[in-house]
C-alpha cells in the first residue's frame, strides 16, 4: 500500500502510534535509550491511579508534605513541609504544572516512601512490557540509571490516557490548587496551539533535552507522538504537531470486522455440522493509508490440525486477520465458535470418512 513520505522529525528519538491498538506509523531511533525527563510523571500519575481505582487511596485523601518533597528542586508549585494538600491537587500540579515536589508528595503518600514507589514503578514498567526502561525517582530528575526509550514512554503513555481524569488535567491551560489561591500554567503548548490535543506529558533537563509525549483525538481516533531530545521548548511542540499531521493527513482507521461479526466457518469433521460459524472474538481494526482499506483481505485461518466435536460456544477455532497486500498482518483477532455443536454419531462420522476416502482416491487418479 502507497503510503505518503514520513516527516523529517528534529529529534534524538521519535514514536507516533494509534493509541488503542498500538499500531506504530512512524519511529526514528525508538529502542535508543534517553533520559526522559518529566515524562516520567507518566509512571507516577498512572499508579497514583491505578491505586486510586482499586481503592487503596483516594482523591479526596490529605496528604501531609515531608521535607524531603519540600526540598525538591527544579520545576514545582512550592510545597511547604507539613503543609497539607490533598491528592487531588498534587495530581492536577503534576500534570499542569508538571511539579516535582507534588510527584515526589504523591509517591510517599502511594508507597510510603519515594524508594518503595520507584520499585513499584519498575515493577510496572516491567508488566507493561517496557524492557529498556529503569526507574531512579519519581519526578525525572537526571541520574545514570535513570532511562527509557521512545516506545517504552508509548506503551505507558497509552495505558495513562484510559484515564479520563488524567486528560482532564493534561488538558487545562490554566488550572488552580490550594483552593483556588495558587494558579497551576501547563508547560504543554501543543494543548493551546493544536487542534484536538488534550495532553499529555512535557520533560526537559539539561541531559534529555527538550521532550514531549503528546497525544490528541480526531473524528474519534486517538494518537501519541513522542519526541525526546529537541532543541528547545518550541521545537519539542513543532516535531509532535509535525508528528501528529502526519498521522492524521495520510492515515485512517478502519474496523475490517467487529467484535462479535461472523466471519465464515470453520471445517470440524467429526462434528453434527461440519462447517461451524465462527465470529471475531474482537475488533479487527488497523490503521491503513487514506484510500487503501479495499486493498486489505480479510483472512480465516483456521487450527491445524481440524478440532474435534464437539465444539463449545466460544471455543477458538482460529484466527482471522486483515492481510495488507505485502502478506504482513495488520490486525488480526481469535475466531470463535458461534454455537455449541454436537460430535456426529459413528455411522455419520463412518460414512464422511468413506466419502472422503473416495474423494481423495479420484483427485489422484
Amino acid at each position: 500500500m502507497p503510503v505518503a513520505p514520513a516527516p523529517s522529525v528534529a529529534a534524538r528519538s521519535a514514536i507516533l502510534a494509534e493509541a488503542e491498538t498500538g499500531q506504530i506509523l512512524y519511529e526514528l531511533n525508538a529502542d535508543e535509550r534517553a533520559a526522559p525527563a518529566s515524562i516520567t510523571k507518566i509512571m507516577t500519575m498512572l499508579l497514583v491511579m491505578e491505586h486510586v481505582e482499586a481503592g487503596k487511596i483516594s482523591l479526596d485523601d490529605q496528604v501531609i508534605v515531608s521535607r524531603k518533597a519540600s526540598q525538591m528542586g527544579g520545576s514545582q508549585v512550592y510545597l511547604k513541609e507539613k503543609e497539607v494538600v490533598s491528592v487531588n491537587d498534587l495530581m492536577a500540579a503534576t500534570a499542569i504544572r508538571s511539579a516535582n515536589d507534588a510527584s515526589y508528595a504523591l509517591a510517599e503518600h502511594v508507597a510510603g516512601s519515594a524508594e518503595a514507589f520507584v520499585r513499584l514503578m519498575n515493577q510496572r514498567a516491567r508488566e507493561l512490557g517496557m524492557t529498556s526502561t529503569n526507574f531512579e525517582n519519581p519526578e525525572g530528575l537526571d541520574d545514570p540509571n535513570h532511562y527509557t526509550t521512545a516506545r517504552d514512554i508509548l506503551i505507558m503513555a497509552r495505558e495513562l490516557v484510559r484515564h479520563e481524569k488524567v486528560l482532564q488535567w493534561t488538558n487545562t491551560w490554566i488550572g488552580s490548587m490550594r483552593g483556588g489561591t495558587y494558579e497551576l500554567f501547563n508547560t504543554n503548548r501543543l494543548i493551546r496551539d493544536y487542534p484536538g490535543a488534550d495532553g499529555l506529558k512535557t520533560g526537559h533537563t539539561s541531559q534529555a533535552g527538550y521532550c514531549l509525549a503528546g497525544t490528541a483525538v480526531r473524528d474519534g481516533v486517538r494518537l501519541i507522538a513522542v519526541v525526546l531530545g529537541t532543541a528547545s521548548e518550541t521545537e519539542r511542540t513543532r516535531q509532535t504537531a509535525r508528528l501528529l499531521d502526519y498521522g492524521f493527513d495520510n492515515f485512517e482507521k478502519v474496523w475490517f470486522a467487529k467484535a462479535g461479526a461472523d466471519i465464515g466457518t470453520v471445517k470440524v469433521p467429526t462434528a453434527v455440522t461440519v462447517d461451524v460459524p465462527v465470529q471475531a472474538a474482537s475488533d479487527v481494526v488497523a490503521m491503513v493509508p487514506k484510500g487503501a482499506a479495499e486493498q486489505v483481505k480479510l483472512e480465516l485461518r483456521p487450527v491445524d490440525p481440524a478440532p474435534a466435536a464437539p465444539v463449545s460456544q466460544g471455543q477458538p477455532l482460529g484466527t482471522v486477520a486483515a492481510v495488507a497486500p505485502s502478506g504482513d498482518d495488520l490486525a488480526e483477532a481469535p475466531a470463535l465458535a458461534a454455537a455449541q455443536v454436537r460430535r456426529a454419531n459413528i455411522f455419520v462420522r463412518v460414512f464422511r470418512a468413506i466419502v472422503n476416502f473416495f474423494r481423495a482416491l479420484f483427485r489422484r487418479g
